[in-house]
């Protein structure tokens, strides 16, 4: 997904917020928001927006001298979506169609996202996707490559929504390589937040060598590039990945609430719509 002119006012406010979030002070906040000023009047035309924001989280990361200002916040996400978990792995047992459930379940968790907005409400967004039409509805796809895959690789997106990913991985009768980020940028999983989920019970976690947002390719260790191109089924979680890896084709099923109206255009749906999409 290309980079539009109204996603450099998010920029800035990304910055703003996340430096916010540390303590920082106003020193400290003006330092950052003159340096992104600068890198927005620099930034290459043909950048994807999740390579612009890891740049600019690189930025708040300098300015604060702190490796992940988010680790607290993801971890009490994890602890939430945990709480729930059991509540959650019922639905999915008890429903007609488990995968269904699992699915939709996946994507509610895809709320809790630090980058368009920190504030939500986590079982309500649970009632409204399971009650919700897909705006996007490739779910006959999804399973036909599910019954042609041999093992599945899944892009993981934030902290918290682990949990939710757990839910539609144990639901899978394949065996499933869960990829987080290899270093910190908002409150994207690391492997230390997957393992926290409960992750490393259902699938084998791997990290992708890179700490920007979404899955930037070019910015992935080789051994993750090679088992990229090796998996026939790849599930991608969440908008960054969305925006990374939109134009990879047809072994992509991207899972995500459109949270942001630029990429609800992109898709071609209204904002807050719920998402399975096949690249």
């Amino acid at each position: 997904m290309k980079t539009y002119l109204d996603c450099y006012p998010c920029f800035l406010r990304q910055a703003l917020t996340a430096v916010r979030f540390t303590g920082a002070d106003e020193a400290q906040q003006r330092a950052a928001i003159d340096r992104v000023l600068a890198l927005l009047r620099q930034i290459e035309p043909t950048a994807t927006p999740p390579e612009i924001g890891d740049r600019v989280h690189r930025i708040v990361r300098q300015v604060v001298d702190g490796d992940d200002p988010y680790r607290q916040a993801k971890a009490a996400s994890t602890r939430e979506a945990l709480a729930l978990y059991p509540r959650l792995r019922a639905l999915v047992a008890e429903a007609d169609d488990p995968l269904d459930v699992a699915v939709r379940l996946s994507i509610a968790g895809n709320i809790i996202d630090f980058g368009p907005d920190h504030t939500y409400e986590l079982w309500e967004t649970v009632e409204r996707v399971l009650a919700q039409p897909f705006a996007v509805d490739d779910r006959a796809a999804f399973r036909a490559a599910l019954d042609e895959a041999e093992w599945v690789l899944y892009l993981g997106d934030n902290a918290g929504e682990t949990v939710f990913d757990r839910l539609l991985i144990e639901t899978l009768e394949l065996p499933v390589t869960y990829a987080v980020k290899g270093g910190p940028t908002l409150n994207d999983a690391t492997r230390e937040d997957a393992e926290a989920a409960g992750l490393d019970r259902v699938a084998e976690v791997i990290d992708n060598g890179a700490d920007a947002p979404g899955t930037v390719l070019a910015r992935c260790a080789p051994a993750f590039q090679r088992l990229y191109d090796q998996a026939s089924m790849i599930v991608a979680k969440g908008q960054a990945n969305y925006e990374t890896l939109s134009e990879e084709g047809e072994r992509v099923f991207f899972l995500l609430q459109t949270k942001c109206p630029l990429i609800a255009r992109d898709v071609g749906v209204e904002e807050g719509s719920i998402v399975l999409k096949q690249g």
